[in-house]
């Protein structure tokens, strides 16, 4: 059928496949190969599709992550009962010895994020080979610092660092008298790109200081550049608008039943949120910027 066209295709296209590399007028000699797909080749991310189909999760309290190799296992734990968490990372154990993956325990961390009010809970080490995974209280993912209390003052204050250092070359660039179009688009591709890297995840609950800090790093670039740069809130409004909107647009995407419009059809319903955190986060302030769009 289809699929074992498509399963033909593939293998012909990357058995006994020629590579070389040329740098300028210079080529190396040829070399034959059979495994893995050329470096920016379309098939790879079909490939690993292919390949991680199966790995899904065993419990709907279980979400699994997939991005390359940063595969992430979420489980909620209520009442204190984790057998379906911990089965859940036994079962990807075995999926990826099945699929002779090598899980590297040494880089694999375990992030606990308890919003309860009640005492301290104590929860069962994770082990996978026979080893503990290491339990973290903040962990870098996907660029982004995720700490377990869930302030984003972590992640904030490392963007204001990387930022700050990119600035330097702003000023070379404006020593060296160039236009300030030029200054503009160097800031918007090295140091705005910083600032708001993901930022519809953490600007909404992140702290009034944090974001003083944030923005400090844009005046200091208004005044290199000599002209009016965009505000972190202005920019955070505009990117939740057009993330929202490509979600009421797909009726495929988890989430898009979050988004039902009132009688009148013209505006979106607001989410009920009985915390402040919950407020502030991402679902709820889309859908005040989608009505605001509007």
């Amino acid at each position: 059928g289809l699929h074992t066209s498509l399963c033909d295709w593939i293998s012909n296209f990357l058995t006994d496949r020629p590579q070389s590399v040329r740098v300028g007028n210079c080529a190396s000699s040829t070399l034959t190969l059979s495994t893995g797909a050329p470096q920016g080749c379309v098939l790879s991310p079909l490939l690993y599709s292919l390949y991680t189909y199966d790995c899904t999760a065993t419990s709907s309290s279980n979400t699994i992550v997939k991005f390359a190799d940063d595969t992430v296992v979420v489980g909620l734990i209520s009442d204190n009962d984790e057998r379906a968490y911990l089965e859940e990372i036994k079962h990807l154990e075995n999926w990826c010895q099945e699929n002779n993956l090598l899980l590297n325990v040494s880089k694999t961390k375990e992030l606990i994020v308890d919003c309860s009010k009640k005492q301290e809970r104590h929860y069962q080490p994770v082990r996978i080979s026979g080893t503990t995974v290491e339990r973290v209280d903040s962990f870098r993912y996907l660029g982004v610092h995720i700490s377990q209390d869930l302030s984003w003052s972590r992640h904030t204050s490392s963007l204001a660092k990387k930022a700050r250092q990119r600035l330097y070359h702003l000023r070379r660039l404006r020593d060296f008298r160039l236009p300030s179009k030029v200054l503009r688009n160097f800031y918007t591709c090295t140091i705005e790109s910083i600032l708001t890297g993901n930022i519809t995840v953490w600007f909404g609950n992140s702290t009034k200081q944090d974001r003083q800090a944030l923005q400090r790093v844009v005046r200091s670039a208004e005044r290199i550049t000599h002209s009016e740069l965009p505000d972190l809130q202005t920019t955070y409004y505009k990117r939740c608008q057009t993330k929202v909107r490509k979600i009421v647009k797909d009726p495929t995407h988890p989430n898009n039943r979050l988004f039902s419009l009132l009688r009148s059809g013209r505006r979106f319903r607001s989410l009920k949120a009985k915390t402040e955190r919950l407020k502030r986060s991402f679902f709820p302030q889309a859908i005040r910027a989608l009505n605001q769009g509007n």
